[in-house]
């Protein structure tokens, strides 16, 4: 190896360990010094959603708790908007322990954890008491804990409703109205498969560039829960939103698993703890902004439709006959089975 490969390689070793150091920052406490100094960790979490966003201030909850909990001695720091990339970059950078914490959509998990692809099976939860029955019990913990063999930690789910489509020319009131439409979707294969078995055409694009592509109508529509359209300013160029409420993917958050690991236990108790206070807070405040931007949307002259769910259950059905993987099975199976 020569000199210039050897300096290569040591300038690749050493952005390696910057990039894991910027994940989990320890500091002093401001006023103290020297050896009996109490540390401070800074753990920092980005995601992709405006900062008036509820999912966001269920985030700003958790990191006041943690704050106050720890006597100071832990600060979560938050990164909106996608500053530190797309979701599926920023679960990239948590695997190699580069990030600390990541909110993201089970949507977008799929490319990393399978069994997520659960969620974006559409009309699998009947209603909200299911839905969160099923997140709170066995099955939910379960697939909290299936991303720890691939660096991921799940640490909880936060609610981001039921998703709906919203268009630009027409509405969509019934599955045909699909059929040719260029329609935004999730990063993920089962969306993709959604828009496809409804005759439309899928099309992947990155949360932070949608605005501009309604407004140029590189797409025809997209899809998502009433404050995500709001947040977003969709509602500005959109002005057909159709309630037809054809899945319920919840947000998680994340930790990587290398930086969980090198927290010491009280710290993780102390997160856990946060982490489930904000829980409460966010599903509360999801109810309440949920309502506030559908009408909200109304009042900027949007027209919100009701459509007949049942033939969009009717349409959507062969997506289940067509399922391959085993393990997606027989998670349909025992979520239908959940009382």
């Amino acid at each position: 190896m020569d000199r210039k490969s050897l300096s290569f390689l040591a300038l690749g070793l050493l952005v390696g360990v910057l990039l894991t150091s910027a994940a989990l920052i320890p500091a002093v406490r401001a006023g103290k010094s020297g050896p009996d100094a109490e540390r401070k960790t800074v753990l920092k979490l980005g995601h992709v959603l405006d900062p008036q966003h509820p999912v966001h201030l269920g985030m700003e909850f958790m990191g006041r708790r943690l704050f106050g909990i720890s006597g100071g001695t832990v600060e979560l720091q938050i990164f909106p908007g996608g500053q530190l990339g797309t979701e599926p970059e920023m679960i990239e950078q948590l695997q190699r322990g580069a990030l600390a914490m990541v909110k993201t959509s089970t949507a977008a998990m799929e490319g990393f954890v399978p069994e997520m692809a659960v969620f974006s099976l559409p009309y699998l939860f009947p209603d909200e008491e299911r839905y969160w029955r099923v997140l709170n019990g066995p099955i939910g913990r379960e697939l909290l804990a299936a991303g720890e063999r691939h660096g991921i930690h799940g640490l909880c789910y936060y609610d981001s409703g039921s998703r709906s489509f919203y268009t630009l020319k027409r509405p969509i009131l019934k599955p045909g109205d699909v059929k040719e439409m260029k329609l935004r979707v999730l990063p993920s294969k089962t969306a993709r498969d959604l828009i496809t078995t409804l005759g439309g055409g899928p099309t992947p694009v990155p949360w932070g560039e949608l605005y501009t592509a309604l407004q140029q109508g590189m797409v025809d529509g997209a899809e998502n829960n009433p404050p995500s359209f709001l947040s977003s300013r969709h509602y500005e160029i959109a002005k057909h939103f159709s309630l037809d409420e054809h899945t319920r993917i919840p947000d998680m958050v994340i930790f990587s698993k290398p930086v969980w690991d090198s927290l010491s236990p009280e710290v993780r108790n102390w997160v856990n703890e946060a982490a489930a206070e904000s829980v409460d807070y966010q599903r509360k405040l999801w109810r309440e902004k949920t309502e506030e931007a559908l009408k909200i949307v109304a009042e900027a002259g949007v027209t919100v439709y009701r459509p007949d769910k049942a033939a969009f259950v009717e349409a959507t059905a062969p997506m289940y006959a067509a399922l391959e993987d085993r393990r997606i099975t027989e998670l349909v199976r025992r979520i239908r089975d959940v009382p």
